[in-house]
């Protein structure tokens, strides 16, 4: 790997850190680095994981570390998550990826119109905050979520900030919660990817240490920049995923 290209693989690493942190999508900015360093595509996607892996849980600790734990809260929403993962698998293999694709892209940009309002001011001046879901249909909607993140799983970081706000949190914490269980899910993968010789360490080493910088940043930005922080760049986040889903480009 040349000077140039490790420069170019750290700078997108550290902002696509900041992205991960803060909304999700990351994954677009540092993919198609790697494949543009010469990686295959499926390798390119292996060795990625390994800095959502280290990035997710160095955010996961700063984010606790700055008062916003999400390790408890993050509990519940594991089991309907690996339930909707293992159907996720499966179904990719049925379904076209095309629509598959395109249904999410349309759940997304409708979840993100409740959580861009985040709280509003009653009649009485009162801040009051969207009605959380039930536990009923918080379970619908992580499970929903697994089913995602098990057929296609770029993006599922932004679902689960989205899912997370209508379950009766506010963005910070959504997004300390995603980091912990985006680890969880991701370790697993790694573990899959090392064991299949698919993971180029180099780029993989640089890329953790460059995004966990980001972590850190986008956490101390979520936390002391609260909502009015992170509302930009999770739309902009969104509205670019499901154009990409949609096929807008």
């Amino acid at each position: 790997m040349t000077v140039e290209n490790a420069l170019l693989l750290t700078l997108g690493g550290f902002v696509a850190g900041v992205i991960n942190t803060l909304a999700g999508g990351g994954s677009l900015i540092t993919v198609p680095l790697l494949v543009t360093l010469g990686l295959p595509g499926t390798i390119a996607n292996a060795t990625n994981r390994v800095g959502v892996l280290v990035q997710s849980m160095v955010g996961a600790l700063r984010f606790r570390s700055e008062g916003v734990s999400g390790f408890r809260a993050a509990g519940p929403v594991l089991l309907p998550l690996m339930l909707g993962a293992g159907l996720g698998a499966f179904a990719v293999a049925h379904i076209s990826d095309k629509l598959f694709e395109r249904i999410f892209a349309v759940v997304m940009l409708l979840l993100l119109v409740p959580a861009l309002r985040g709280t509003e001011r009653s009649a009485r001046g009162t801040v009051d905050s969207p009605a959380a879901w039930s536990p009923a249909v918080s379970f619908a909607a992580f499970f929903a979520i697994g089913i995602y993140g098990g057929a296609i799983q770029a993006g599922v970081g932004i679902l689960l900030v989205l899912t997370l706000s209508r379950a009766g949190h506010d963005l910070v914490r959504s997004n300390s919660i995603k980091l912990v269980v985006v680890a969880a899910f991701t370790a697993l993968a790694v573990a899959i990817f090392v064991l299949e010789d698919q993971v180029v360490w180099t780029p993989a080493l640089l890329l953790a240490a460059a995004t966990s910088l980001g972590a850190v940043a986008g956490a101390r930005l979520a936390v002391r920049g609260g909502d009015r922080v992170i509302r930009p760049v999770l739309a902009g986040s969104v509205i670019l995923l499901a154009g990409r889903m949609l096929g807008f480009y």
